[in-house]
């Protein structure tokens, strides 16, 4: 009876855990974000094949 009020009790503490972790991450992705880095990364893919195109010029 014992082990099984335990493995209960560790059963809520993880749910309880792993909500607060998956609020955190939402707060991160959404809330605590810079526009410029968004910006930067979005332009990305776009500034290595510009970087590419001067290679072949020059190359």
């Amino acid at each position: 009876m014992a082990i099984e009020n335990l493995f209960d009790q560790a059963s809520s503490v993880m749910t309880v855990v792993s909500f607060a972790t998956f609020i955190g991450i939402v707060w991160w992705a959404y809330f605590h974000h810079k526009e410029t880095d968004f910006t930067q990364a979005a332009q990305a893919p776009f500034m290595d094949d510009e970087l590419r195109d001067e290679e072949h010029k020059h190359g």
